[in-house]
């Protein structure tokens, strides 16, 4: 299965010009899902962001996911919650808002945790640190972990790629379902919609190479 993009907010968002820069990133091709994870300095911030981007996202037919907050989320009509803060709160926030909201399981430290997630009750998990300043490259741990979920069990998982376009490419041959983006799309040369196609094709590319090889092994 083809991976898609999953494409986080930048930390710092300004609704006076982020609103057109996400316009313009959801115009360039296909966007699953938007994670909105802004560092904020208060609740009623984290409101405000959510309550502009989370209509916008989902004109485009894409699921809103807010980081943590299941108040912002539900205020304005977000598709789910994304939870880093362990297994506990995942049990929380499962058991109160499943199925009204779909419910993502991040910050796992390796297989078991990814496991006890996944019987948790997560709608998917999620491989990579988003607290940690981004690098060029996907984390090695990351891809690994990607790689060997996949493999294994049927609930999604995420992988979080790096700065860079190759490593957009390194995350999908994993064969996670989805392939987070952060400041790859938010600071690439071309704009956010010239991100979004690039990485579109790069996805493209991989699903091709792996039905060819699936075709040659058949």
């Amino acid at each position: 299965m083809r991976s898609r993009l999953y494409l986080v907010t930048p930390r710092l968002v300004d609704l006076a010009t982020f609103p057109a820069e996400m316009e313009a990133a959801l115009a360039g091709g296909d966007i699953a899902s938007l994670l909105i994870a802004p560092e904020v300095a208060s609740d009623m911030a984290l409101q405000r962001i959510t309550d502009a981007l989370t209509p916008i996202a989902q004109a485009h037919g894409v699921a809103v996911m807010v980081a943590n907050d299941t108040r912002a989320a539900g205020r304005a009509k977000a598709d789910g919650i994304h939870v880093d803060g362990g297994i506990e709160v995942l049990r929380e926030v499962c058991t109160h808002h499943q199925p009204k909201l779909m419910v993502g399981a991040a910050n796992l430290k390796g297989r078991h945790d990814a496991m006890v997630a996944a019987e948790t009750g997560a709608d998917y998990v999620f491989f990579g640190m988003l607290d940690r300043p981004e690098e060029e490259d996907a984390h090695p741990k990351s891809l690994d972990l990607g790689e060997w979920w996949a493999s294994m069990f049927e609930i999604p998982c995420v992988v979080l790629a790096g700065l860079s376009p190759h490593s957009v490419t390194e995350a999908a041959e994993t064969g996670a379902d989805f392939i987070a983006v952060r400041d790859a799309v938010w600071a690439y040369s071309g704009g956010p919609r010239a991100a979004v196609a690039e990485f579109n094709r790069r996805l493209d590319l991989v699903e091709a190479e792996r039905a060819e090889a699936e075709g040659a092994d058949a």
